[in-house]
């Protein structure tokens, strides 16, 4: 009897193994490098590896799934930070998609904000080159056209010429 149940852990062990993957595996097979694989363990974005007599990490098959949801919510923007509030959430229990929902959405008002910015900064930029091609040359120490432009936002030009304002 002793005999049958020690074959059946060993079959169970077995079967158990088939269904683990060695780092390098995962590696291989998420695209992931190694050391980020080691990172994301040590960042609690993966459960801990089980490890070999040996040493060596051994992940559950399942690892790919959440390898996947990284990497889709890297694609949509999101932080490590944030993936792993998302992951801790759910490990807790609770669902996360309601603050998923809210950070794409302060995502879009500041991507929102920073579009209205560039279009300002493209339609200032457009505006100094036409005034550029009907200036045409412009003496000055190295550019006269740079040299001679009024930034408001930019370097304090006393400032960095070393006077006092």
């Amino acid at each position: 009897m002793q005999a049958m149940a020690f074959k059946s852990a060993q079959i169970a062990d077995s079967e158990q193994q088939r269904h683990m993957l060695k780092i390098g595996e995962v590696s291989k097979r998420s695209g992931i490098g190694i050391e980020a694989l080691r990172f994301y363990e040590k960042s609690g974005l993966l459960d801990k590896a089980e490890r070999t007599d040996s040493g060596y990490r051994m992940y559950d098959v399942k690892v790919m799934e959440r390898l996947t949801f990284i990497k889709q919510a890297q694609v949509l923007g999101f932080s490590l930070h944030e993936i792993k509030r998302i992951i801790d959430e759910k490990r807790a229990g609770q669902s996360p998609c309601a603050d998923v929902r809210e950070l794409v959405r302060l995502r879009l008002h500041a991507l929102d904000e920073r579009m209205q910015e560039m279009q300002r900064y493209r339609q200032e930029l457009a505006t100094t080159l036409t005034e550029w091609d009907e200036a045409g040359e412009a003496e000055g120490h190295i550019c006269g056209l740079i040299e001679g432009i009024n930034i408001e936002s930019g370097i304090n030009q006393a400032k960095f010429a070393g006077k006092k304002k």
